[in-house]
């Protein structure tokens, strides 16, 4: 403690954790932030295995079941989130030409997600298929593997996260940190919301089939967007 009744390791770990906050913000552009938040929006706004998991679990079990499988999905992305930050820095070191590659896998799998999102047969993700009830401890184990073996979510932190990644600004493991986190939040404030009016919506769109027509070609669009400005955006070296 110093005259003042501080703890000295306190103060300089705070300010540290400040510091590398302020570093982060250096970084990652404003125009990398407002990427990776559009691709997030566009990917967690496009049914796949996290939003039919946690719909039907609404649905059928109640809010908090559906609560409890989204902090199993959140715990799924904290793990994509710390492989990815612990290993970009070494892809992009050792193989500078990965970023080419990572590029165009990207755009390849946004272009698919946009086909599966107006194709005729796309799934109704509010016409859920019946669950059991399950544990509190289940809820949450089924949401994290659901999460951490939805090929969708391995891509974006594989593939589509590494485009907002600039390593001439400095660290590529901070700048995928601050990126991803902006990822999670996007992704679970979304979710949340899809989970506390999953019962509401499911009767809104079911008497209004036009609707999800609607929802799908306009995600679709967004996609197919993405696509396409990652494979022409320049700013980044390849």
């Amino acid at each position: 403690m110093d005259a003042r009744g501080r703890d000295p390791d306190s103060s300089g770990n705070s300010l540290a954790v400040a510091g590398s906050i302020g570093e982060a913000r250096r970084m990652v552009t404003a125009g990398a932030a407002a990427g990776i938040v559009a691709v997030a929006l566009g990917l967690v706004l496009t049914p796949g295995p996290n939003m039919m998991y946690l719909v039907s679990r609404s649905i059928t079990q109640g809010r908090r079941a559906g609560l409890v499988s989204l902090l199993g999905v959140a715990a799924g992305f904290g793990v994509y989130l710390a492989a990815a930050t612990a290993g970009l820095a070494v892809v992009f070191t050792a193989v500078p030409a990965a970023h080419l590659v990572l590029t165009v896998t990207g755009a390849a799998y946004l272009l698919y997600l946009a086909w599966q999102a107006v194709w005729p047969g796309g799934t109704n993700v509010f016409v859920p298929a019946h669950v059991e009830s399950d544990s509190t401890r289940r809820l949450f184990t089924m949401g994290l593997v659901t999460n951490l073996l939805n090929p969708k979510i391995a891509v974006l932190y594989v593939a589509l996260l590494p485009q907002f990644v600039d390593p001439a600004r400095g660290s590529v493991a901070l700048q995928s940190l601050t990126l991803g986190a902006l990822q999670i939040a996007v992704a679970l404030t979304v979710n949340g919301l899809i989970v506390l009016s999953a019962g509401s919506l499911a009767a809104f769109l079911g008497r209004r089939p036009s609707w999800l027509r609607v929802q799908r070609y306009l995600m679709g669009t967004v996609l197919a967007a993405l696509a396409v400005r990652l494979l022409t955006d320049r700013a980044r070296p390849a």
